[in-house]
């Protein structure tokens, strides 16, 4: 009876330590699952604050900039996922649209945006509270015992808890309590329970007590935001102009295919006239025959240019970032509202347009600030160089335990100050690092200079295009005109026997040259507008994709 009675108690307690473990396990299971609770909407949200304190006004506005798996904002334009096989007529506003919303390279910008402040929720997190806690448990199965009887080994279950947290003076706290508590796991509330808190502060005095020196990461990686913030909306541009300036090239293939085909049509016509010409001996036979051979040199460019706008209309495809496959018409309106739009060259001087670039590009914003950058580098490397000494205090404060309650008391062994100290007798790394920092000052100097000098090259070269172009488009609008009533008064001749099919050949091939020369002369000029405001830093984005100044 006695030893059924101690085989009892051996499962009893075996009972008690196997909760006690399972307890373990679901205070780990449990902390787990709390620190995955939503932890997506929280990066996101940080990564946002983050990016939007970088935004300033003039960069545009604040819309189109968050990555495709976060809500967009109510600015950003809304573009369906799915697509139909049909989208009957794209227009320019739409099409701007697409590109804004599914643009791979575009995602990608965006994408780099969001790695960029998260780096940053990264490295400011060093100066928060950072909280910590450790939990070890052990369990260990049954062996055999005296006297064939069961025993159960546990090993002891501790916990610590705690922070760390870096001030900006470069001081650093960081205290936690430990304690062996498998009584309070398990139930049993009348056990022992032993506890230390432990505290810790370390404060230098010379090498990384500057506040500019500890700061100096987190200042980076702010600015850095701030830098892929103007990549961004640089960016964003020349994504607009790029996407505008296809659409009328586009427009300009499928007039030249238009063009094509009404030639073919009008030496039709003309053979229809000129073969009775031939019966009547009115005109020589191989005329007619010429005719007949341009006819079919007409249909082979119709082809050719066909073959070109479709290959370059599946180019466009790609870069809305919409599937080959689907189908749409572009708004041929386009081209109307631009040769009804004045499209003014605007009569600036070459001081005004070089000064408006240098205060407005954001890519030359970005290296002016990255010189300041370098300056602090080196500030930071010159403190390297100084001897390392901090001031440190600690203190272990073990608890007591009275009747009912603990008390934590310090024994004069429990707390210590003290110096930490190391002397610059070898400083070979940290010498190269201020040799470096100095070497990159002129490095970035000479690339900031290189910026300047290439946005003026650019901006110079953009408004000498514009000039160009629009002198070219005037010139092309009057070769029109005047190959029309070329080819008018060539074929009046014809019909009354005064001139030859060859200069109405003539006439009507210059006609087709002129119609398309000047078709291009206007895409080319409304683009070149739109690169001129873009390389001068005018151009804003608006949110539905469209540009303005």
């Amino acid at each position: 009876m006695q030893r059924s009675s101690c085989s009892m108690a051996y499962e009893i307690r075996d009972t008690r330590y196997t909760t006690q473990f399972l307890c373990v396990l679901a205070v780990c299971y449990l902390a787990g699952c709390g620190a995955t609770g939503d932890v997506k909407t929280k990066v996101d949200d940080d990564v946002y604050r983050s990016i939007d304190r970088q935004w300033k006004d003039d960069f545009g506005p604040k819309a189109n900039y968050r990555v495709s798996d976060v809500a967009a904002s109510p600015n950003d334009v809304q573009v369906e996922k799915a697509l139909p096989d049909q989208l009957g007529t794209l227009t320019l506003p739409q099409a701007v649209a697409l590109a804004t919303g599914r643009n791979r390279a575009y995602q990608k910008q965006r994408e780099d945006l969001y790695i960029r402040a998260l780096d940053l929720r990264l490295t400011r997190e060093q100066f928060e509270q950072r909280y910590f806690g450790l939990l070890d448990a052990g369990y260990q199965g049954e062996r055999a015992g005296y006297r064939g009887m069961r025993k159960t080994e546990i090993a002891g279950t501790e916990a610590k808890v705690g922070f760390n947290r870096l001030l900006a003076n470069g001081t650093r706290l960081s205290a936690n309590l430990a304690g062996a508590w498998e009584e309070v796991l398990t139930g049993n509330l009348r056990g022992g329970l032993t506890s230390v808190l432990g505290v810790a502060v370390t404060k230098p005095l010379l090498r990384g007590s500057s506040r500019e020196v500890v700061m100096e990461g987190l200042t980076q990686a702010e600015r850095d935001v701030l830098y892929e913030v103007r990549t961004f909306n640089q960016f964003r541009k020349a994504l607009v102009v790029s996407v505008i300036s296809d659409y009328y090239h586009m427009l300009v293939l499928l007039d030249r295919v238009q063009n094509a085909k009404a030639n073919h049509q009008a030496l039709v016509d003309l053979l229809k006239l000129a073969v009775p010409l031939a019966e009547a001996d009115r005109i020589p036979a191989y005329e007619a025959d010429r005719v007949r051979q341009d006819i079919l040199q007409a249909e082979k460019i119709a082809l050719e240019a066909q073959r070109d706008c479709e290959q370059m209309l599946d180019q466009y495809k790609l870069k809305l970032g919409i599937s080959t496959t689907i189908r749409f018409h572009l708004d041929a309106k386009e081209l109307e509202d631009l040769k009804a739009s004045p499209l003014p060259c605007p009569d600036l001087g070459e001081k005004e347009i070089i000064d408006t670039a240098l205060a407005r590009r954001l890519d030359l914003a970005n290296e002016a600030d990255r010189m300041i950058d370098t300056q602090r580098n080196v500030a930071v490397a010159k403190d390297r160089l100084r001897a390392e000494l901090n001031l440190v205090a600690s203190a272990d404060l073990p608890s007591s335990q009275r009747a009912d309650r603990h008390v934590l008391r310090a024994n004069k062994s429990d707390v210590g100050l003290g110096l930490e100290a190391s002397l610059p007798f070898s400083r070979v790394a940290e010498e190269n690092e201020y040799r470096l920092a100095l070497l990159e000052v002129n490095r970035q100097q000479r690339q900031y200079d290189l910026t300047v000098d290439t946005v003026t090259a650019e901006v110079r070269q953009s408004y000498r295009k514009l000039k160009e172009s629009a002198q070219r488009y005037q010139i092309c609008r009057q070769s029109l005109e005047l190959a029309q009533q070329r080819v008018q008064n060539t074929t009046l001749l014809l019909r009354h026997g005064r001139a030859n099919t060859r200069r109405v050949l003539d006439a009507q091939g210059d006609l087709c040259n002129a119609q398309d020369q000047a078709m291009k002369a206007l895409a080319d000029y409304a683009t070149a507008t739109l690169e001129f405001y873009r390389d001068t830093g005018v151009l804003r984005v608006r949110p539905d994709g469209m540009w303005e100044l």
